[in-house]
């Protein structure tokens, strides 16, 4: 009867420990999905300077081969 016991409360405590683990995973996807943002949103504004940037020089070159055309 005691090994009956035994066996209940291991499986409790093994589904305690599971929760707790999986609670703290999703606590760390949380975290992770909030800094992929972040990331993706520097990265946008990263391209927007990028492009905002390289326009003049591409006017520039089509200027230049027009010239040797």
């Amino acid at each position: 009867m005691w090994l009956l016991f035994l066996y209940v409360g291991l499986s409790t405590a093994g589904l305690l420990v599971l929760g707790v683990l999986a609670v703290r995973v999703f606590l760390a996807v949380g975290e992770l999905a909030r800094q992929v943002a972040i990331g993706t949103e520097a990265l946008t504004r990263a391209g927007e300077r990028l492009s905002r940037a390289a326009a003049p020089m591409a006017e520039r070159a089509g200027e230049i081969s027009r010239r040797r055309a």
